[in-house]
């Protein structure tokens, strides 16, 4: 999308914050998770025709958004990510998740962009330990068990209104945000209609393309014009929980 469609998004994305009185990353984490089924705005990032065509060249024309998340660093801030894979507590399988990573201000090398290792994406769930991070704007503050060489990792550098897709085993990292601006992303989590989710709690997810023929998730619906936050903390919690579950199952070995 344009720069210009970025800052209004942008814009709507601090109204959001503004509407909670405060910045996503001063009060309830869970803020930040799911949008797309409460903020109109976000439903509509969420099917931008560009990026699920993207996506639909990797996963199929049947598409779901399993959920969403903002990944925000405020400037001259020492949030990070240290090296993981988004599908360590997903619990989905096959492994045919894709995220798409949009910037909504400058994702710089200076801003902490996302730094991927080449390959990685073909080797399989490796083991990480939750609450290993410091200073994560991951939940679980997960890393991998094994350390790699920064010198290995690709910066990926986005500019407002570009997007970047990786698989869903794709190890990356991101270092923290020594610009002057904030740097403000939103990562959809894409999947096909036939992926199952392993957990024990049912997860819903929102059908953004194509149809459902395989009836795996509860199917969220799209917001309209006001704030839903009862339908929104209901699927909030019922990605909370499966999430949490999952945190579990990969620490007792059940992550294969």
């Amino acid at each position: 999308m344009s720069a210009a469609e970025a800052a209004e998004y942008r814009r709507k994305f601090e109204a959001y914050e503004a509407e909670l009185g405060c910045r996503v990353t001063e009060g309830d984490p869970a803020s930040r998770y799911k949008t797309h089924v409460l903020l109109p705005f976000a439903a509509r990032l969420a099917r931008h025709p560009r990026i699920l065509d993207a996506v639909e060249a990797l996963v199929g024309p049947d598409i779901l958004c399993w959920t969403s998340t903002w990944f925000v660093k405020d400037a001259h801030t020492e949030a990070q990510t240290i090296w993981h894979q988004d599908a360590t507590y997903f619990g989905l399988r096959p492994h045919r998740h894709v995220t798409a990573w949009l910037a909504l201000s400058e994702a710089s090398e200076e801003a902490g962009c996302m730094r991927f290792v080449p390959g990685t994406n073909r080797g399989g769930l490796l083991r990480h330990i939750a609450n290993a991070a410091p200073n994560s704007i991951n939940s679980a503050g997960q890393r991998t068990e094994v350390d790699f060489e920064p010198a290995d990792a690709v910066p990926v550098p986005l500019k407002p209104g570009q997007f970047s897709i990786h698989h869903t085993l794709a190890v990356h990292a991101s270092g923290p945000n020594e610009a002057d601006d904030r740097r403000i992303g939103i990562g959809f989590s894409y999947i096909p209609a036939s992926v199952r989710h392993i957990g024990t709690v049912k997860v819903p997810a929102t059908l953004v393309r194509g149809e459902d023929r395989y009836g795996h998730f509860e199917l969220e619906e799209r917001p309209e014009d006001e704030l839903d936050w009862d339908t929104y903390r209901r699927y909030r919690a019922a990605y909370s929980e499966s999430y949490a579950e999952q945190v579990e199952w990969h620490a007792a070995g059940r992550w294969e």
